[in-house]
């Protein structure tokens, strides 16, 4: 371990709910990122901020236990007959990815539901995790994932609440701190006032030349998709994402709200996965597995394309030489 490493930043929650924007604050901030991320794309311009190596490494564990990263019933977490050698591997990549980085950063929504053994790496590291949460209305997730995936408002409400719920769990020993989306975009300054007092310490180095380009980076155009009605179509699972929300945003407010939304969303999951479990997760799997590999097929085209591009170009310099 780096001398006076003691703390690793992780940024949980669902998908599209402003993990990427506040990634970019902690990095800012003084937190750093893995080698390796994921750039951005026409549906993140400004970036996504996860350790795409990682992010490869948990769709595998996903995988490996029946399930995909957009499987709702891949929450609550289990152990797998090989979970030793899973251990060792999420390890291995951690110290590879962040070397000697003294304020770890790691991003990446699957770790949520992966939190056991993720966290395993931090105990072995002697790193202490403080967690950052942001909160988004799971109807402007919903609209995201919609533009992008093609998703229904069912089934992405109801995979918020399995992200959420996972990532309060895995959480809930630890110093962790609920952010609203919103009030994010609207006044950062306010929101890491209340994160810092939360995680109990001030972020690594939020310097004022930090905080201008933080100002430059939180801007409207990050706000889409918003969403404060509709939940109530989606019967019992819009109601229990709306228990949740209240929950969510009245922690984020410093509140100490009662578990029972937590309780109630728990139980409707987990009856949802006895019921209909068996049917949903193996086709989400391999799904996930076709998408795999057609994305390593594209990976190596791109590869060999510029391979051929570098042999063209050694052609022409030899030939324009004569």
């Amino acid at each position: 371990m780096t001398p006076d490493r003691q703390t690793a930043y992780l940024v949980l929650g669902m998908h599209r709910s402003g993990t990427s924007a506040t990634t970019q604050l902690l990095a800012l901030a003084g937190a750093q990122l893995p080698d390796n991320v994921m750039v951005g794309d026409e549906h993140n311009a400004k970036g996504y901020f996860e350790p795409w190596r990682i992010a490869i490494f948990n769709d595998r564990r996903l995988r490996a236990g029946g399930g995909a990263w957009d499987d709702a019933f891949a929450h609550p977490y289990q152990d797998l007959p090989d979970e030793a050698d899973w251990r060792d591997r999420a390890l291995a990549l951690f110290r590879e990815e962040y070397r000697h980085a003294r304020y770890p950063l790691l991003k990446d929504p699957r770790v949520s539901v992966l939190m056991p053994l993720w966290r395993s790496v931090l105990d072995a590291e002697g790193l202490q995790a403080r967690c950052v949460i942001p909160v988004r209305h799971p109807l402007a997730v919903a609209g995201s994932l919609a533009r992008r995936d093609q998703f229904t408002p069912l089934k992405s409400v109801l995979l918020w609440c399995a992200y959420m719920l996972a990532a309060e769990a895995g959480s809930r020993d630890l110093k962790r701190a609920f952010v609203d989306y919103d009030a994010l975009l609207a006044d950062w300054r306010a929101e890491v006032v209340r994160m810092e007092a939360a995680l109990g310490e001030p972020l690594p180095d939020l310097t004022p030349d930090a905080a201008a380009e933080i100002d430059s980076f939180l801007s409207a155009d990050l706000r889409h998709n918003a969403a404060e009605e509709g939940l109530d179509a989606l019967g019992e699972v819009g109601a229990a994402a709306q228990g949740l929300l209240d929950w969510f945003r009245a922690a984020a407010a410093g509140k100490a709200p009662a578990r029972a939304p937590l309780v109630k969303a728990e139980k409707l999951l987990a009856r949802l996965k006895a019921e209909i479990g068996p049917f949903v997760s193996p086709a989400l799997r391999a799904l996930d597995i076709a998408k795999a590999e057609l994305g390593d097929e594209r990976a190596l085209r791109h590869q060999l394309e510029g391979q051929l591009s570098e042999v063209e170009a050694a052609v022409d310099a030899m030939l324009n030489a004569r």
